[in-house]
C-alpha cells in the first residue's frame, strides 16, 4: 500500500540536501572570508567584479541571481570599504554602474587563499565538481 503523504517525507525533498549543503558550505567559507573583511555575498559581488572590473547593478544582480533589493545594501558596504564605486550610467541616468577600484583589485590577491582553504572542505574530485556544477546551473536555468 502506498502512503499518500510519501512526497512531504525529508528524505524526498531534493531542495533539503540543496539548502542544507549551501548553507554549510557558506558557514565553511566564513573563517576565510573574515581575513579579507568580506561577507559571502560581498566576495561573490567582487569575484564578478574582478573579471567584468564595470557593470550596471541589473546586469550585477542577473550574474548573481540577485534582486536590487538585496544587491544595494551589499554595494553599499562595499563602497564604504572603498573596494567599488558607484556611478550614475552617462548613458542612461536611471541605470547604476559599479566599478571596481584599486584597492578592490588590490584585494583580489588576499583572495586566492580563498578556493584554496575551500577545496579542503569539500571532497569531490574535478570530474565530480564539473558534473555538480553542471547540474546546478541546469536546475538554475530552468528555473529562469
Amino acid at each position: 500500500m502506498s502512503d499518500k503523504y510519501e512526497s512531504l517525507k525529508l528524505e524526498n525533498q531534493l531542495c533539503f540536501p540543496l539548502y542544507a549543503c549551501s548553507k554549510e558550505i557558506v558557514r565553511r567559507y566564513k573563517p576565510y572570508l573574515e581575513k579579507i573583511n568580506l561577507t559571502y555575498t560581498q566576495y561573490l559581488t567582487m569575484m564578478v567584479l574582478w573579471e567584468q572590473h564595470t557593470l550596471n547593478v541589473k546586469k550585477l544582480g542577473e550574474c548573481l541571481f540577485l534582486d536590487s533589493g538585496t544587491l544595494t545594501p551589499v554595494l553599499k558596504k562595499l563602497e564604504a570599504k572603498g573596494l567599488v564605486s558607484r556611478v550614475r550610467s552617462k548613458k542612461d541616468e536611471r541605470s547604476l554602474d559599479v566599478s571596481i577600484t584599486e584597492e578592490g583589485m588590490k584585494l583580489r590577491e588576499e583572495a586566492l587563499d580563498v578556493p584554496e582553504g575551500m577545496k579542503a572542505c569539500i571532497n569531490l574530485n574535478p570530474e565530480e565538481s564539473k558534473i555538480l556544477y553542471k547540474i546546478l546551473y541546469q536546475i538554475l536555468g530552468d528555473m529562469n
